[in-house]
Parts: structure tokens; sequence; C-alpha cells
């Protein structure tokens, strides 16, 4: 699953992310409102954190046009306390209203109680070919095999089954699953998949983790 967080305090934005990275999520930042609306139009998201009050456009002009256009879960979140406002932003289509400061971990918990709403199981259990990786049960399986994975290998391999089929560049594996601006001069990508490559493709004699030279790597089945 992929969500956006539109929130210009770069602070508290980037603690939601590195949270939710750490749960299995794929995570994008915006830091005003036109920004995140244009991500949300152009990406492919299936949940949005905005917040309301935003420069460029607020977040209430952001989840207008974004109602009109798209159709994925979007939670506010808001000092603006007032049953007014809340009422304002459900009946504009948002899906939840959160008030600042929120606790994270009831923030996580309304993510991931949006994300399972009528598609459970195709949230709970990615798959490609013959591997499978259950998110709930933080346990992956190859061929009915069961895989023996670090935290850093879940996290990574679910990266790549998030977005199979996309070439993913060294830059874009750093900053999700480390969080840091990659070095070109560092080798701990290209370590971290070919230690997850040994565990989910060398026993199998189908490959299913695939390096696309001088720019990164995919996930995908080939002929």
């Amino acid at each position: 699953m992929r969500i956006l967080i539109v929130e210009d305090e770069a602070k508290f934005a980037d603690h939601i992310k590195q949270a939710l990275v750490e749960i299995g999520y794929v995570v994008d930042i915006a830091r005003d409102g036109v920004e995140g609306k244009n991500m949300a139009l152009e990406g492919s998201y299936d949940l949005m954190l905005l917040d309301v009050m935003l420069p460029g456009v607020d977040g209430f002009g952001v989840l207008q046009e974004l109602r009109e256009r798209r159709g994925f879960p979007i939670i506010l979140l808001t000092a603006r306390d007032s049953v007014e406002d809340r009422v304002m932003g459900l009946n504009m289509g948002a899906d939840d209203y959160v008030i600042k400061p929120v606790a994270l971990p009831e923030l996580l918990a309304r993510v991931q109680a949006l994300l399972r709403r009528g598609h459970a199981q195709d949230l709970a259990v990615l798959r490609l070919g013959d591997l499978q990786l259950d998110l709930v049960k933080h346990r992956a399986t190859r061929s009915g095999t069961r895989l023996d994975l670090s935290a850093q290998d879940f996290k990574l391999l679910a990266l790549f089954l998030r977005r199979q089929g996309q070439v993913q560049s060294r830059t874009v594996v750093a900053e999700q699953i480390w969080d840091m601006n990659f070095d070109c001069d560092s080798n701990v990508v290209d370590v971290a998949v070919r230690r997850l490559r040994q565990k989910i493709d060398d026993p199998f004699p189908v490959k299913l983790l695939h390096t696309v030279r001088g720019v990164g790597y995919v996930m995908e089945t080939r002929a």
C-alpha cells in the first residue's frame, strides 16, 4: 500500500512516515496543498493523510477537488477541533478527522482500519507468482516454503511487491527503507538486495527480483 502525507510541519510528517514505513507501507510526503493535490492526481495512492492548515491551497480545498476526481480514503489532520470544522470535513468527503496532537498508535490504527475496509485479504497478503508475503502474520513463503527474513528483508520485499513491475532506483529504495539520502559511493542498497535475493530467488528456478543495469531493481515475473 502506498500512502501520501500532505503536511507542512516537516518533523511531524517525517515522524509519521517513519512509523508507517516500519510496518510495511510505502510513503511519500508533500509539503503544501498544491504539491499534495498534484501528487495525488498524478500518482497511485491507497490513502492520504491531509493536514487542513496548509500553505497554498488548504486541506479543505484539496479535499474538495480530490473527492471529485479520486476515490482513495482521506484522513484529515488538524488542530481545528470545533464541531463545525469536523462536520464540514466529513460532509466534504473525508473518511476520518483526527485532531492534533494525536498519539501515533491511534493514528496508525485509524490508517489500518480504513485500509482494511472491504478488502482486508487483498491488503494483508502480497503475491507474485509462488511468492507470498503475509503482512499480518509477518511471514513470507515461496512454493509453500517458509522464508527466513530479517525485519529489513521484510520491509524491502514489501516495497518491491507493492511496486511490482515498476523499476525502483537505489535512491528510492534508500529513502523508503532507511530514510536516508543516497550516497552514490555507498553499496548499502546493493548489499541488502543481494541478501534478499539469496533468500527469495537463489533456491528457486524462477527468478523474481531483477537488476535493471544502471537504474535499479524491479520485481516481476519474466518469460
